[in-house]
């Protein structure tokens, strides 16, 4: 018994910092990977090691879960106030928030205490990261019957209902986990926006900094291309069961802004893809089962001169490859999943900026191909003398960049009830029941202007 109450004495800020970490570790919610907590938390009680009353705190803060009054834990403000842990970026107080109190955490839920002189959004220059200086506010609208708010609830009957179609009751995991290479970022509904209204979309509904749709194309220099006239159709979406596609893709005429692509089984047509209706032979119970759930399902709007927002009205969250998105959250391209949830209404992609990321490639594709060439040549060029190619990217990778990447940037993908990547079971989208793929067709026509101006040369499939 003796030897147990030593392994359970709390470390005190003149301890080992293994030993410290390794108590820190015992408190962790569970909600990322071990690997990346411990990073987390090494990187977190080493910055302490010299403010020994911080890091005495900290531990008490987190070993008696709050139930003592504890003082301000502070770090460094970053420059762009975020923290990289593990390869990955986020904000301190989100980061050891989830790590110790609620993994499920959305990074605009949290409000600090009164007492806490150094919060996030104090803007002071150090941080405060006590995870017991905040206190969760969960905008109106998620349904909290599939959240874990606190670690010790119970299922309750609606939560083994969530998990059986959502697979993210307990586990629900942060957006910046150490040890997966994909990742699920959570978008819930915002409290500022009101609710759907299909009846009247009117622009009070559309947050302010957006063009509305009848902005002049004035607002867009950058990309306006005379020689091209606006397409006949905004987007065109192919609906998928795993890898097969079911039914035709359905084309969404231009004077058609929003199309909503529901479940049921009215016919198609105009502004509504019913997804009902379509038949597939290799059709399974389990898709059939996820098929029930699609209901109301998404509504897609195209902005200004081809910006695009999703509106969730299904009553199960849906789930989004988006390089938007991924950007946003400071991630790679196609590097997160991102679950967007019931009456969440959120941008999906930005035509400008879609446009900046085509052009970009395309140079460095080319250069890169010019430098292989030159290589090849025997001209072997100095270091730093390729234009435009990030150190991180290797000569044969960018010369690798074909027509098919900077198509991919033109394109979206939508599951919907059922989630993938690490998180989930299903490992990609084509293993998920129910999904669109969505093509933009402005962002083709100005891929196809860049690729005139700046022709690129497919890969060689090699033999």
């Amino acid at each position: 018994l003796d030897n147990e109450m030593s392994i359970t004495n709390t470390p005190t800020s003149n301890d080992a910092c293994l030993s410290i970490v390794h108590s820190l570790m015992c408190h962790r919610q569970g909600g990322e990977s071990e690997t990346f907590a411990k990073r987390a938390i090494e990187s977190l009680v080493k910055k302490l090691k010299e403010k020994k009353d911080e890091l005495d705190s900290l531990i008490t803060a987190i070993t008696t879960n709050g139930a003592h009054p504890s003082k301000c834990v502070t770090i460094q403000r970053t420059l762009d106030g975020r923290l990289q842990v593990a390869g990955r970026k986020g904000f301190p107080h989100v980061i050891y928030a989830r790590l110790w109190r609620w993994p499920d955490l959305h990074k605009n839920e949290l409000k600090h205490v009164k007492y806490c002189q150094f919060a996030f959004d104090l803007k002071c220059d150090c941080v405060c990261v006590n995870p017991y200086h905040y206190e969760r506010v969960v905008s109106p609208g998620i349904d909290l019957s599939g959240l874990t708010i606190n670690s010790s609830a119970g299922h309750s009957s609606s939560m083994i209902v969530k998990d059986e179609f959502d697979f993210d009751g307990q586990q629900s995991v942060s957006s910046i986990d150490g040890s997966h290479s994909l990742q699920t970022i959570q978008h819930p509904p915002t409290s500022s926006r009101p609710p759907p209204s299909e009846s009247f979309p009117t622009p009070t509904l559309l947050p302010p900094p957006e063009p509305s749709t009848s902005a002049s194309t004035a607002s867009f220099p950058a990309i306006f291309l005379p020689s091209v006239s606006a397409p006949d159709y905004w987007c065109s979406i192919a609906y998928f069961e795993m890898d097969v596609q079911v039914g035709e893709t359905f084309k969404v005429p231009s004077s058609c802004p929003i199309v909503t692509v529901d479940g049921y089984v009215d016919p198609s047509g105009g502004d509504r893809f019913c997804l009902g209706q379509l038949s597939n032979v290799h059709r399974t119970e389990a898709i059939e089962r996820a098929r029930l759930h699609i209901g109301k399902g998404v509504q897609l709007e195209c902005k200004g001169e081809g910006d695009v927002w999703v509106r969730c009205l299904s009553d199960h969250a849906v789930f989004v490859q988006s390089y938007y998105l991924d950007r946003e959250a400071g991630r790679a391209p196609g590097d997160a999943v991102h679950k967007i949830y019931p009456s969440a209404y959120i941008k999906v992609f930005d035509l400008r900026q879609c446009h900046r990321q085509m052009q970009q490639q395309a140079a460095t594709a080319q250069a890169a191909a010019a430098a292989q060439a030159a290589a090849v040549a025997g001209n072997i060029p100095g270091p730093g003398s390729v234009g435009g190619i990030a150190p991180a990217i290797s000569l044969s990778a960018a010369a690798g960049i074909g027509v098919d990447d900077l198509r991919r940037l033109c394109i979206l993908r939508m599951s919907f009830v059922k989630g993938w990547g690490p998180d989930y079971p299903r490992q990609s989208i084509k293993e998920t029941p129910c999904w669109i793929e969505i093509h933009l067709h402005r962002a083709l026509q100005l891929l196809d202007e860049v690729l005139h101006t700046m022709p690129i040369a497919d890969p060689q499939p090699l033999d």
